[in-house]
């Protein structure tokens, strides 16, 4: 377990500040797109959560659009109740869309494979998403967090086809507490993240290691610059897991670069 003062580093925030930066990040690259709202996936989790909240308070709920595209057998009904209950105390108008069909004439014509399969998921998703924003003129607004887009835990022109992020600068474990400094409730804040790709998934399971370990890791990396060897002496964290959080930086790397063009002069 990492030593608790590192924790208490990362999660050290002014969140009033973070919120009112946010909301006005949003309101700013809504007004300079000239689109008349955003759209967003929502799933009951925390960072759709937070982006939700946000984005209601910087546009006002009637410009935002929340959509929840559950797939049967695969999506928790908790989840999806969760969302619909967030929205609706926000004043958001929702819609739920079962993506069963979409995905199934996918994979009709292809060969099954899970990992492919859940990135397939997450497409068909972010199709929906731009759907409605060209529909309605809007942008369709990211709810990745800073955790997952260092260590490339997102599918690229799935849940990474967005137009802007605007938790993209948070760790997962402050997202959490931005979320239970604006006030969501204790079963949205403390429910394990999963991108919910198949039955079972569990973001955790799947990396295998916490997101209170990657964030302290990734702060140690990123915010303060320390090596490998460092920050395994300062978290009390294995030499192995913190090699392993710097392979997968290393390893998403494109994921977070625009596709590189041959330049012919």
């Amino acid at each position: 377990m990492p030593k608790r003062g590192i924790s208490q580093k990362v999660t050290n925030l002014d969140y009033h500040k973070v919120s009112l930066k946010i909301q006005e990040f949003i309101s700013e690259k809504t007004r300079q797109a000239g689109s008349s709202g955003v759209v967003v996936g929502v799933s009951g989790g925390i960072d759709s959560s937070v982006v939700l909240t946000l984005a209601a308070k910087a546009l006002t709920p009637h410009r935002v659009l929340g959509l929840l595209m559950p797939r049967k057998n695969i999506t928790p009904a908790q989840d999806m109740k969760d969302a619909e209950l967030l929205a609706t105390d926000l004043g958001v108008e929702y819609r739920i869309i079962n993506i069963d069909k979409i995905y199934n004439s996918f994979m009709e014509q292809l060969i099954p494979n899970r990992i492919p399969q859940g990135n397939l998921t997450a497409r068909v998703r972010m199709s929906i998403l731009y759907y409605h924003a060209n529909l309605m003129s809007r942008l369709v607004i990211g709810t990745g967090d800073k955790s997952e887009g260092l260590i490339g835990y997102f599918t690229k022109f799935g849940d990474g086809g967005v137009d802007m992020l605007p938790i993209g600068d948070l760790y997962k474990t402050q997202v959490r507490e931005l979320g239970r400094w604006m006030g969501l409730p204790g079963y949205i804040v403390e429910k394990k993240s999963s991108p919910m790709l198949w039955a079972g998934h569990n973001a955790q399971d799947e990396i295998g290691i916490s997101y209170e370990v990657i964030d302290q890791v990734l702060y140690g990396m990123i915010n303060e610059g320390g090596t490998p060897r460092i920050l395994t002496m300062e978290l009390g964290i294995s030499n192995d897991v913190v090699e392993r959080i710097q392979a997968m930086i290393n390893a998403s790397k494109h994921k977070r670069s625009v596709p590189e063009m041959c330049r012919l002069d």
